[in-house]
């Protein structure tokens, strides 16, 4: 009976724990562009429901209280299966207390959890998050870049499935063959059919 009412007592407790965060006009802006950047990068092949700012609309469960990250990421099929969970966060929000009472939530989770933050804050993240043992499937740097906002990534942690289907790709490029080395190859080809005749 004890055991239950301190679980009760810790579950409301973490829900109590919430930043008290009021973020600059200009950073909120940039917050939620990113998030309806990503909204489109992801809804290709998932479904993807967002929080932006005071708006509750897509709720995941931890414990027994909703909690409501940026991104809420699901499988389009009827069990609506949640995929994983984003976070993204602006240069006064990657903070201890931010870390403790949204990032830790959303990494209990089953789903992967994905961090965004500035590029200048990408060493502080990874910082938070081993300090406080917070396991991030990815960590992508964003920067404004004109009216681009580019996506890097910076950690992927060694048990994280490949990227979710219509996630940004990292910033390398794939080389692709070039015509002198595909009729190279098909010379190659011709010449070892020619010599087992």
């Amino acid at each position: 009976m004890s055991c239950a009412i301190f679980t009760r007592f810790a579950d409301a407790w973490e829900y109590l724990l919430s930043p008290i965060l009021v973020r600059p006009v200009r950073e909120q802006l940039e917050h939620d562009r990113v998030i309806r950047l990503l909204q489109a990068k992801y809804n290709r092949k998932v479904d993807v429901a967002i929080n932006l700012g005071n708006e509750q609309t897509a709720p995941v469960t931890v414990g027994s209280w909703p909690r409501y990250p940026d991104l809420v990421i699901q499988s389009t099929d009827r069990r609506r299966r949640l995929l994983g969970t984003v976070e993204v966060e602006t240069a006064e929000s990657v903070n201890n207390l931010e870390a403790m009472s949204q990032w830790a939530m959303f990494a209990r989770l089953r789903a992967p959890f994905h961090l965004y933050v500035p590029v200048f804050s990408v060493d502080r993240a990874k910082r938070l998050c081993a300090d406080l043992q917070i396991s991030v499937a990815e960590i992508w740097a964003y920067k404004t870049l004109g009216n681009e906002i580019l996506f890097t990534l910076v950690h992927r942690s060694a048990a994280s499935k490949p990227r979710a289907a219509g996630a940004p790709r990292a910033t390398s490029r794939v080389k692709r063959p070039t015509v002198s080395s595909r009729k190279r190859s098909g010379r190659r080809a011709v010449k070892s059919k020619a010599g087992s005749k």
